[in-house]
């Protein structure tokens, strides 16, 4: 499904669809500490409805299923689901996907004890969804933001992939991140209460390989670029890593979460 809004990458039309498969390969790559932050505030575990906004390939459902929450998954892209079911079912999970987008997404009332969006709330209409999103969560319920970037400022490999995108699509805004608490977007605050957020650095492990393959899927390669394109910067950004990087090496990226609690007060 293509998506055009003029918020992100200038009004450039993306499709997550396009790299759902590399997505799947490349991009289950949040370490062992960015899901014990989670559990260690007591969420996402063991008795708890979830619901995961934006859920991509499941990522986090499928990362946190050890914990014994009962998750379900939901994103705009039809092939992203169809990459998460397919990885849950390897998995021998019992996971909920479903394709719809997160302003649509229509549960009855108190559902969930949890919500979450990891790298993906941005995306979203606040205005629409901050109402359903306080309507889903039972009394006193959380919503979990999550985010994880690489530090091109402070990466070498991470700063020059980066020159590369931007070569082929200079109107990507997913460039030049650093590091920053979640931005809340202000039509939460009539339905929630910020509770907790936290900031902390991570190294995280690549082959060659496998750094090509989490470059091409992100939103400025292969969910926009064109075929020639694409096969253009692949060429292009190969030769750099055969030049220039260790066959293993870490790139620093930085997490961030925010936990926000439903208003008691709230009516919707």
């Amino acid at each position: 499904m293509e998506i055009k809004d003029s918020r992100i990458d200038g009004g450039r039309p993306f499709d997550w669809g396009k790299t759902s498969g590399e997505y799947a390969k490349y991009r289950d790559i949040y370490p062992d500490e960015f899901y014990r932050k989670i559990t260690d505030r007591k969420l996402c575990t063991e008795g708890q409805d979830v619901l995961d906004l934006g859920t991509g390939t499941g990522v986090l459902p499928r990362n946190m299923y050890r914990y014994g929450a009962h998750w379900t998954g939901t994103d705009i892209s039809p092939e992203q689901i169809a990459q998460a079911k397919r990885l849950a079912e390897a998995g021998h999970m019992e996971i909920g996907f479903l394709t719809v987008p997160a302003e649509e997404t229509d549960f009855p009332d108190e559902s969930f004890d949890v919500i979450t969006a990891c790298q993906c709330f941005w995306y979203f209409d606040h205005k629409r969804l901050a109402p359903k999103l306080a309507a889903m969560l039972k009394q006193d319920g959380k919503l979990l933001i999550l985010n994880m970037a690489w530090l091109p400022f402070e990466d070498e490999i991470a700063g020059k992939s980066e020159e590369i995108v931007l070569k082929y699509n200079p109107s990507w805004t997913g460039a030049g991140e650093t590091r920053h608490p979640v931005r809340i977007p202000d039509a939460l605050y009539a339905y929630f209460e910020p509770e907790d957020h936290e900031e902390f650095d991570l190294m995280v492990p690549f082959t060659k390989e496998s750094w090509h393959g989490r470059m091409q899927a992100c939103r400025g390669v292969g969910a926009s670029l064109s075929p020639e394109e694409l096969q253009e910067w692949s060429a292009e950004h190969r030769k750099f890593l055969e030049e220039h990087a260790p066959e293993r090496f870490d790139i620093r990226h930085y997490a961030a979460l925010a936990v926000l609690r439903k208003k008691r007060s709230v009516r919707i």
